[in-house]
């Protein structure tokens, strides 16, 4: 395993709505009430797109694709997919809950692994918190998913105890992961939850994990109160072991100060950071997207939305 260099983690979110929408400590819980049309919820192709172009020129590597339970038609799912994959460049990662072999085989051209939003490892504990998510359709998703690679995603603050890494420790073992996700809790108004993890216990499990599987893919979380909060943070989450970092909102803070100090801490941990959070490419972006195999229509949401987030960079990086 490469620990000595690291990379950004992008998320591609499809929408902030959610047909489940009863996990505790997730954002959408506190949104699905107030939503009273899904498809509202939905983002724009050409945003999806822009996302995926960026994270290509920008030395990005795309998470996975995601978005909330039951917000698109299966079909269009596909689609999207096929499209992230084709502007990005490789196939993708996708995460969009419990699979089944049919929905598996409509994804496999465009898809390289699959990821399974476990949360909590802890049955009991998962039951309370995610109790309209079980773990079970994960389980039989992952044993199905033949020559895909295979992922899932933890949260730390959710109230799990040291002993269980047993449990998780466990189920990696199982189902033979390539990759883990890890995710510091960040808490959500509306929720049972009012503080996320101590830098402590969250470098704790990254730490357990990288030592119980040295060849594992660790990927960690951060975000902007973890970055403001806890200084030198990202630095012990590299020297814990994890490859690479996720979740910080790079399209909003592109330039920012908080970006900067995230490649700074990774270059405190002796990391080389692939790919760049603070400095936009001199390149010809309509070249670009001109050489894209995609249709033209796309072509045409991608240059327009890709000018708002090339002006909100810019002005980021000037404050």
């Amino acid at each position: 395993m490469d620990l000595k260099t690291a990379w950004y983690g992008r998320c591609i979110f499809l929408s902030w709505y959610c047909d489940v929408g009863t996990c505790k400590f997730c954002y959408r819980s506190t949104q699905k009430s107030r939503i009273q049309h899904a498809k509202h919820a939905k983002r724009s192709i050409g945003s999806v797109l822009v996302e995926a172009l960026l994270a290509k020129t920008l030395g990005w590597r795309i998470e996975f694709l995601t978005g909330g339970y039951k917000i698109y038609p299966k079909k269009e799912l596909v689609k999207i997919a096929e499209l992230v994959a084709k502007v990005y460049g490789e196939k993708i990662w996708l995460n969009l809950g419990a699979l089944t072999d049919e929905d598996l085989e409509l994804f496999r051209p465009h898809i390289k692994g699959i990821v399974a939003s476990i949360e909590t490892i802890n049955p009991k504990l998962h039951d309370t918190i995610c109790p309209d998510k079980k773990i079970e359709p994960y389980e039989n998703m992952l044993a199905n998913a033949k020559e895909l690679k295979k992922s899932i995603t933890i949260v730390i603050g959710l109230g799990e105890k040291r002993e269980h890494f047993e449990l998780l420790k466990t189920f990696i073992e199982k189902h033979k992961l390539d990759r883990i996700t890890f995710y510091a809790l960040k808490p959500v108004p509306g929720t049972p939850y009012e503080k996320g993890p101590e830098t402590e216990d969250y470098i704790w499990w990254l730490k357990s994990t990288r030592e119980a599987f040295p060849e594992l893919e660790i990927i960690a979380g951060t975000n902007l109160r973890r970055i403001k909060d806890f200084k030198g943070e990202v630095t012990k989450i590299m020297l814990a072991g994890a490859n690479a970092i996720t979740k910080f909102p790079a399209t909003k803070k592109f330039g920012s100060s908080e970006a900067q100090q995230i490649e700074q801490e990774i270059k405190e941990a002796g990391r080389i950071f692939k790919g760049t959070l603070t400095k936009l490419p001199d390149i010809d972006w309509n070249d670009e997207i001109d050489k894209l195999d995609i249709n033209d229509e796309y072509k045409v949401q991608l240059r327009e939305k890709l000018q708002d987030y090339l002006k909100r960079f810019n002005n980021q990086s000037d404050q």
